[in-house]
């Protein structure tokens, strides 16, 4: 999936660039560029703006209105609507901060870019292809809080479209 999103969805970017997603962040742009990008690169516009999304709607656009105040919320919602795998492939990551896709590192190409610490203490890593980035990542104590957020969002949707289902009947 190719999604722009909205300067309010910083954190929901970094989320979808991680389960592999082209995710493009347009921080500070006004309203009319964000349509003319969903047009232009046909991608889907994410926004919590209502306005936004009527104007968007309005204008021929693909656009999603994201609801709920916890990421796991909007994951479950986004996950719903477009039939996204709530998990982290590393095969098939994108970089959280710039959003290239991610590769493979060798240990030793990663020695000078990270801590001592992390450097004895893990084995896997992979990079950022992107040369002006070159961000480094490893699956740190931060993954067990990844896996946390991923677990209640696919929680919220199986209940969210179990409720839905039981209403249809």
């Amino acid at each position: 999936m190719r999604f722009v999103l909205d300067g309010m969805l910083g954190k929901l970017t970094r989320w979808l660039r991680m389960m592999g997603h082209d995710a493009t962040y347009l921080n500070d742009t006004k309203d009319q560029e964000l349509v003319a990008a969903a047009l232009r690169e046909n991608r889907t516009l994410l926004t919590s703006d209502v306005a936004l999304y009527r104007f968007a709607t309005a204008r021929g656009a693909d656009a999603y209105l994201v609801k709920g105040p916890t990421e796991a919320e909007r994951l479950a919602g986004l996950a719903s609507r477009f039939k996204l795998n709530l998990s982290v492939d590393t095969l098939d990551s994108r970089c959280p901060v710039c959003g290239a896709p991610l590769m493979k590192a060798l240990k030793n190409e990663v020695k000078e870019k990270i801590p001592l610490a992390t450097f004895n203490a893990f084995d896997e890593f992979w990079k950022c292809s992107n040369p002006e980035c070159g961000k480094v990542y490893w699956q740190g104590s931060h993954w067990e809080n990844i896996n946390a957020v991923l677990e209640k969002a696919k929680e919220i949707q199986r209940r969210t479209e179990s409720t839905s289902e039981a209403q249809k009947t």
